[in-house]
């Protein structure tokens, strides 16, 4: 291997979330990456790209759950890059199964592990067989709610600057009748502030808009609540980055993801971000869904 090892990086999760897109987004960055990577060959792949600095030391692979042993096999591998001084990060791209039943349904291909029974039977067996990868990788990524464009514009914010230093950290607010986001590491409850929806004059606008983000931060318990929360992620954040967690996502929830959520996720960030040592970017999950 040569002297600075390549950023490695293996794509998987559950077939239909996304892969193929999130691969394509990696190329357009400048990556070298390869498809349908047996596990077994992942460190003979990272060797030579070690050799030849292939693609400015950026290289993916895409790993799926049709490969023999497939758990087994790749955290076997995982550990013999690890062992041998490569940084490897794994990303997990997931979605509900509702929404990969669509998916599927719409190009009408059958799901890889289907066989002769039901789609819906494919996708309970590929979750099962990919738990353990699901919980050891570096970042999950929810494609339920996301198009093409939103999953290569998350791709594009966490590898589009490599050189960044810090813990990658996405506040993303939510609403908790639309479900907590699946790939949170970390979820805040602000449904404890009253709600500016029942301000008649409030009711039409969001989070980002001066008279709710006002409204919200004046109620008892929000400052109170940002200053804890923002000393205890910068406590998690401290030990992600001992442990080499790379990234990390908050979610802040209300009812439905419109006022409260929005208002306090943007002013976790805004506190994050003048902590200095983390990369921070903010989304909004559930506005204009209502």
């Amino acid at each position: 291997m040569s002297e600075r090892e390549p950023a490695f990086v293996i794509v998987t999760g559950m077939s239909g979330a996304g892969r193929s897109t999130a691969a394509k987004a990696l190329e357009d960055l400048g990556w070298f990456v390869i498809d349908n990577l047996p596990p077994g060959l992942l460190f003979a792949m990272a060797e030579e790209a070690g050799k030849v600095k292939l693609a400015a030391d950026k290289v993916a692979a895409v790993v799926d759950v049709r490969s023999l042993a497939f758990t087994t096999d790749l955290n076997a591998a995982i550990r013999e890059l690890d062992g041998r001084g490569v940084a490897v990060r794994v990303v997990f791209l997931e979605a509900s199964d509702e929404e990969l039943v669509r998916r599927f349904e719409n190009v009408r291909r059958p799901h890889p592990l289907q066989g002769d029974g039901r789609l819906v039977d494919g996708i309970t067996r590929e979750r099962g067989i990919l738990r353990d990868v699901r919980a050891n990788a570096d970042l999950v990524i929810d494609t339920s709610n996301l198009n093409v464009h939103e999953l290569r514009g998350k791709i594009v914010a966490f590898f589009g600057g490599e050189d960044r230093a810090g813990l990658r950290v996405n506040v993303v607010s939510f609403g908790f009748k639309y479900g907590l986001p699946v790939d949170a590491d970390l979820v805040v409850d602000c449904r404890f502030l009253p709600n500016p929806h029942w301000v008649p004059e409030l009711r039409p606008m969001n989070g980002l808009d001066t008279p709710v983000r006002d409204y919200v931060l004046g109620q008892a318990g929000a400052k109170e609540l940002l200053d804890a929360y923002e000393e205890v992620v910068g406590i998690i954040a401290a030990g992600y980055t001992r442990e080499g967690k790379s990234y990390a996502t908050l979610a802040v929830g209300c009812t439905g993801g419109k006022h409260r959520s929005v208002a306090m996720a943007e002013q976790i960030a805004a506190r994050l971000r003048d902590r200095g040592g983390m990369d921070v970017q903010v989304s909004h999950r559930d506005v204009g869904r209502e």
